[in-house]
């Protein structure tokens, strides 16, 4: 008998969003102090050197992009192998972060450093590459960002391989953070809602989101972001998919909410412009034949919201 309970009637749409395809075993809760150590000892360790939002990308001459440096290739582009993230082990051996300060202009010419964004909306590395930098990329930040004691105040230092930081000074450890974002688009029989942030490139709408606060469920947030946002209260609120997001350290958490109102008020505050899209008009922006405006590219969860609620209904 199926349990129904896991019943999908298709594969898991996280797995179609941008930063999703870690194969990395992590093995984060059974790292000792000198795992790092020890991985960039073993010459089958592969690298990811990062710095300053962007990543380090070799090219070879067919301008095929590889996102792996061996320990000397890193070496030599004057990696800090002190503040290295042992990510864990893929198939071909370890998986090293490093944070690298090397500036664009300084590089060989078959060295690109990119940022985490265009590589993954140009499609320049595969899936599984991408979702190591997602992981690389918000691990490194995050230690960037937490240098000292949040109790005391104090020096802090990096233990288990990347998975800790230790205060000598009061005995606290500290663990790496993911900060939850509700992305959410509200939704009727035939219309969404969609909204324009101010940086946003011009003709684009996207889904509304924000962040999740303490004490509050997703659903709740959904709600509250929502109502605040675009003055519609919703009913149901359901979840859909999920993206690592490293920018720095976020976790995307798409859901769909059910509109009890039409009237729009919104912040425009927050917003340049937010408004009701008939299902008509959002698919010509998903397949770019509208004349002006257009949608998050199909990397961006935002996409997958949009286009399940299109084309499905």
């Amino acid at each position: 008998m199926t349990f129904r309970l896991f019943d999908a009637p298709q594969a898991e749409p996280s797995q179609f969003v941008g930063f999703a395809g870690n194969i990395i075993d992590r093995q984060s809760e059974n790292r000792a102090d000198d795992a790092t150590e020890k991985a960039l000892a073993d010459p089958a360790t592969r690298l990811l050197l990062m710095g300053g939002g962007r990543i380090l990308l070799k090219f070879d001459p067919e301008g095929q992009a590889q996102g792996y440096f061996t320990s000397a290739e890193a070496a030599a582009l004057g990696s800090e192998t002190g503040n290295a993230v042992l990510l864990g082990f893929s198939p071909g051996g370890p998986v090293v972060a490093i944070p690298v300060a090397a500036e664009p202009e300084t590089l060989p010419q078959t060295i690109k450093a990119i940022d985490y964004r265009s590589v993954y909306m140009q499609g320049l590395v595969d899936p599984a590459a991408l979702g190591a930098l997602a992981q690389g990329a918000s691990l490194l930040a995050w230690h960037a960002n937490h240098r000292f004691c949040g109790k005391c105040g104090q020096p802090t230092e990096m233990r288990a391989g990347g998975y800790k930081r230790f205060c000598p000074a009061c005995g606290t450890e500290h663990f790496p953070r993911t900060d939850p974002v509700a992305i959410m688009l509200t939704v009727s029989r035939d219309r969404c809602v969609l909204g324009r942030g101010r940086h946003f490139a011009p003709g684009m709408y996207s889904a509304l989101a924000g962040f999740i606060e303490p004490g509050e469920t997703i659903e709740n947030a959904v709600r509250r972001e929502t109502l605040e946002e675009s003055g519609i209260r919703l009913g149901r609120v359901v979840y859909h998919a999920s993206q690592p997001w490293p920018f720095p350290y976020s976790l995307m958490i798409g859901c769909f909410g059910e509109a009890l109102n039409e009237d729009i008020d919104p912040d425009l505050a927050e917003l340049e412009d937010c408004r009701w899209f008939e299902r008509g008009e959002v698919l010509a922006m998903l397949d770019k034949s509208h004349p002006s405006l257009f949608v998050p590219p199909p990397g961006a969860i935002a996409h997958h919201l949009i286009r399940a609620w299109a084309e499905v209904g």
